[in-house]
């Protein structure tokens, strides 16, 4: 199967999550501590490799962290 996106990168959101979690002034284990508030079981690991690109991210995941994170499903995607 061909790959939807030409890059190494395995999401676009990765470098917003984390802008916007270094903002929030979270650390990468108290985001996954609050996703799983939200019984959205993403470790610590997988947090990183997210904001880093290496990871995929879910739709259920990004609606959590926008929630978490108080930010636009707009901003996480660079459309804002």
């Amino acid at each position: 199967m061909k790959r939807i996106i030409d890059t190494e990168q395995l999401n676009i959101t990765g470098a917003r999550i984390k802008q916007a979690r270094v903002r929030a002034g979270l650390s990468q284990q108290q985001l996954s501590d609050q996703l799983e508030l939200l019984a959205v079981y993403t470790c610590r690991g997988s947090v990183s490799r997210i904001e880093n690109g290496r990871r995929a991210v879910t739709d259920i995941e990004l609606d959590a962290i926008s929630k978490v994170l108080n930010v636009s499903l707009d901003f996480l995607f660079g459309r804002e």
